[in-house]
């Protein structure tokens, strides 16, 4: 049987919504792939979850709540309302969601949406930089968390943010990294008068040997020096990182899971075999 994603009409249909950049609506790749592996992940890890009294759900990016696919009359769930609506379906539901975005108008329609749905939200409104010391200080101590973090530009993935996250005691990532932001600019960033990935991986520069840029292998180069920065910090990255692609099949999105215990890389591993792919979440 096909997994389903939650799909509920919209309670605040007058809120903001996600369109994607050019107002069009976004690719059905979101749905179909980054949301429903967040959603499988969710309910094949609810035993684990069940053993912690405190989960928490954690999304620096996390827009409006709601998002418009392209060619769709009707709107879907974000991730954040996602990952609530999966928790609950599987009945070991986030204790406390907690969100933040730049945009206040993004961030408060998210954690409404969230509230409509019976979840303990919390919004923090700022660049994400900033509102992760907020959040930190409101993850209560020895809770089970999942940080799911998805900026639109790699640009905004400081790893700063996620050294900062780190230091929760139980904590596991999802990350979207903008691989097509990279192959783009990763050349130009090369230019040490420019600084848009300095703060994504931090003394890049000095692990790409400008032969990688002849060779047209730089990007690749600058992604597994960044796991390399991820496994210092005392985590294991899952073998399974899926290339999410657009329509047109250019690829946009690495999708990285990591943490500091086998059982939930396992279970990514299960679910990053394909959106369809059924399991025993067990």
């Amino acid at each position: 049987m096909t997994f389903l994603l939650a799909h509920d009409p919209d309670p605040l249909p007058n809120l903001s919504v996600e369109s994607g950049k050019s107002g069009e609506g976004v690719g059905r790749w979101v749905p179909e792939m980054k949301h429903t592996f967040l959603a499988k992940y969710i309910e094949g890890t609810r035993q684990a979850r069940k053993k912690y009294s405190q989960r928490i759900y954690i999304d620096l990016f996390c827009g409006p709540g709601r998002v418009q696919v392209k060619e769709e009359t009707t709107t879907r769930h974000g991730g954040a309302l996602i990952a609530w609506q999966h928790s609950h379906l599987a009945n070991a539901s986030f204790t406390s969601c907690l969100v933040g975005d730049l945009d206040p108008v993004r961030a408060n329609a998210c954690v409404e949406r969230l509230r409509a749905f019976g979840a303990p939200a919390r919004a923090f409104v700022g660049a994400a930089e900033d509102t992760v010391n907020e959040i930190i200080r409101a993850v209560p101590g020895n809770a089970l968390c999942l940080a799911y973090l998805d900026p639109y530009n790699l640009q905004y993935l400081s790893f700063n943010i996620i050294e900062k996250l780190a230091q929760l005691s139980r904590v596991d990532f999802a990350v979207h990294f903008s691989t097509m932001d990279l192959r783009r600019n990763v050349l130009m960033e090369y230019n040490s008068e420019r600084a848009r990935f300095d703060q994504t991986a931090p003394g890049w520069r000095d692990h790409i040997d400008p032969e990688a840029f002849v060779r047209g292998d730089a990007d690749e180069i600058f992604f597994d020096y960044w796991c390399e920065l991820v496994k210092n910090l005392g985590f294991t990255i899952s073998q399974r990182i899926p290339l999410v692609r657009d329509d047109g099949n250019r690829p946009l999105y690495h999708l990285v899971f990591f943490s500091r215990h086998p059982f939930p890389n396992k279970i990514w591993g299960h679910v990053a075999q394909g959106p369809n792919r059924e399991f025993n979440f067990g």
